[in-house]
Order: C-alpha cells, then structure tokens, then sequence
C-alpha cells in the first residue's frame, strides 16, 4: 500500500499484487499433479460457458427443487418459483445451497436479477431484496425479476463477512473479490463465483444489482456505487432516492460482482445500505423504493415512479478519503454521516485509558463524510472514516469504502 501526495490511499497496488497472486496460484493448479487439474485444462472452456438450459438434480430440500443451471424462459409464465441453486462442494463433500426466487412474468419483456449476501454480514441487503421480490405480482408483470439472497452460504452461516475457506487453517475470503470466478479455481469461493455466474447470474440478467451494506465495526451512508460514464448505469442510478454516488470506474475493482456483470456487456451497480448485522428499515425503504422504480424503468412493472434522485440532493464523488487511526484508544467522531467537511477540519479525538487526547484527526479533502467506524475502539491503521470527495488528478476512485 503507498499514500499518494494528498494523503489518499493507493488501492491500485492493492489490484496489481493481487493480480501477481491469482497468476502464481494459477500456475500451481497448472503444474499439480492430482486428476482435477489434469482434466482442467480440457474442461475449462466448457466450464465458463453459460447455461443454455435447466438442469434439474433430482433432489428437493424443504419442498424446493434444486437446479445446477437455470434458464428463466424454461419456467412457467405468471408464476413465482423458489428453487436451490447447488453451489460448490462443502468439505464434507455436500454442496452450498444458495436461495433462488424467480417472479416470472406473464408477459416477455427485460430480465432484472437482484443479488445479496455476498458478505454474510449485510442483512439490510438481504431483506432489501427480499421485500421488493414480496411486492411483485408475476401475472401483472412484463419480464422476470430473479433474485439470490445468500450468495455467500458459509459467511451467512456465521454472519461474518467473509467465506471461511477450509485450506491449511481457516482462510476467510473477501467474496467480492473473486468475481467472475472460475469453476476450476483453487479456492471454493472462486468456483462458488464461477458457478453461480456462468450458470444462474449471467444467463439470465439483461441488468443486474448487486446489494451491499458497510462491513461489521463500520457504518456507511445510503449510496450507490456505479459507473456514471455507462448511460445505462447511470439512468438507473438516478431512479433511487439516495444522497450520494460513488461514481467509480470498473479499473478500480475489477473482480467486484456488479464489475463482472459490465465486464459481459451487463449494466450493473452496487447499493450501499448502512451498517452490518442490521436491518435498518429506513434505509432499506429508499432502496425499496429505488428498486421498484429501475424496474418501472425497464418495463416489469407498471405504475407512477416513486421518488428519484430528483427529489433529494445528491452529492457525486469519484474517490474515498481514508482517515485511518495512528494510534490505539477510543474515538470521539465530532461529524455525523452526511456531513460536510472541509480540508483541516477536525473530524475525531481519541483517548487512551487514562481518558487522555492521544491523537486528533482532520479530513485532507472538501467532500461528504460516507463512512464511519461503529466500533469505538481503534487500534493503529483501522480506518475511522471516509470522505467522498472528487479526485481531479487522473487515476480514478482510490478507495472503496466497505
């Protein structure tokens, strides 16, 4: 990690050494010597390929049918179905079963998928989705609207964000940094990603969403992250009546979901819905609402739009200011979210336990304050903010603030 002359954090070489990573475990597959890797090289083009039809398993869990592919024009009209998607082996050799619910309408039109819990610790994602699919009505739509509400089954499991992957030791993996996956992969998340991308998410999604929260010990705003240069991202992004956007270019995070969706030609975007482990009706409601108007946009459904980013002030920054702790001891925050700030305000104290000032924190940038840590203890390097702002130098976003 490097700091850039004014103080921002440079993720690139954060993308560069995982680039360097993915190749040399690559090459490792390549050279093992078990059978899989063997047969990889055969199989992988037909791996990443997307699904042309259903494939049923046979099996049912609690009275739903399970699939291994999925094609949404092979369901029957005007109906709601709820299948099992089966996902990638467990270590006991079953499978993550991951949630699918599909509101086909009774007339063609687009195809939306909504998806959730790639970090298991998002519930106001979660039950974002969840209530708008519980608001559609397949035999008044035009299209079908599919959602997957557990991407990430054993982070959910535990409401921890990241998959605990069983290698040497428990690995926990950031599942949004593994997207489009690869079915082969060395770990399970990445053909978790490779599974459900080739086989249920891209096959059929003429748009995608991709719901998100902050991550445990961190609160953000209501925002959307999306690539405003991309018209049809940016019709959606302002049909939601949220206050703020990242507008951040797929270079910054390439192997993020809502990336790997306009990687193929996709439109996508990710909400960003407050805190973890929460459900925060308030904000869940603005991305309700939201939701229901990309889908009024595309034609699924009918009726008025509801609010826009018409009807809000909506402040567009293309870079996160990192304010990270120096020290250890807890934080007095003196900004709210949504604030405003200035370069050399003071933003936070912090205090060791003797209730002595151990260091003072200021913002480096004039933007709006998107995140703050929940969690009042620091100890040094934990990110206690980030402030939206507008980066003028070329490069792009720098940070992306979960």
């Amino acid at each position: 990690m490097s700091n850039g002359p004014e103080g921002y954090v440079d993720r690139r070489d954060f993308v560069l050494a995982s680039i360097a990573t993915v190749g040399a475990s690559a090459a490792l597959a390549a050279n093992a010597g078990t059978a899989n890797a063997q047969g990889s090289a055969a199989s992988s083009g037909a791996a990443q390929k997307t699904a042309s039809a259903t494939v049923y398993t046979g099996d049912t869990i609690q009275g739903k049918k399970v699939v291994s592919a999925l094609d949404v024009n092979d369901l029957e009209p005007g109906k709601k179905h709820l299948l099992y998607f089966q996902g990638v082996e467990t270590p006991t050799g079953q499978h993550w079963y991951v949630s699918v619910t599909i509101a086909k309408g009774a007339k063609p039109g687009k195809r939306i998928v909504l998806t959730s819990g790639v970090h298991g610790d998002e519930m106001s994602s979660i039950h974002t989705v969840q209530t708008v699919m519980n608001q559609l009505v397949p035999a008044e739509m035009s299209g079908t609207v599919m959602a997957v509400t557990d991407v990430s089954r054993p982070a959910l499991e535990s409401m921890q964000r990241r998959w605990p992957n069983q290698g040497r030791g428990i690995d926990l993996i950031d599942m949004n940094r593994e997207w489009p996956g690869n079915e082969n992969g060395v770990t399970a998340p990445s053909r978790q990603a490779g599974l459900l991308f080739n086989r249920l998410l891209r096959p059929n999604a003429d748009a995608a969403i991709d719901f998100h929260t902050g991550t445990t010990g961190f609160e953000v705003t209501a925002f959307n992250i999306g690539e405003i240069e991309r018209p049809e991202v940016k019709a959606m992004l302002d049909l939601y009546p949220v206050s703020q956007i990242l507008d951040m270019p797929k270079r910054a995070y390439p192997t993020v979901l809502h990336n790997a969706f306009l990687d193929v030609g996709i439109p996508a975007f990710a909400p960003e819905i407050g805190a973890a482990r929460v459900l925060d009706a308030e904000m869940i409601a603005l991305f309700v609402e939201g939701t229901m108007n990309v889908l009024k946009h595309h034609g699924i459904v009918a009726g008025p739009m509801g609010r826009t980013g018409k009807d809000v002030t909506v402040f567009i920054g293309n870079s996160g200011f990192p304010v990270l702790a120096t020290e250890g001891g807890i934080v007095e925050y003196l900004v709210k979210l949504n604030d405003k700030v200035e370069p050399g305000q003071k933003v936070a104290i912090q205090r060791n336990s003797f209730g002595e000032v151990v260091a003072e924190y200021a913002s480096g940038v004039s933007g709006e304050v998107s995140g703050l840590r929940s969690d009042a203890m620091a100890e040094p390097g934990n990110p206690l903010m980030f402030v939206l702002f507008n980066k003028t130098t070329p490069g792009g976003v720098e940070i992306y603030p979960e």
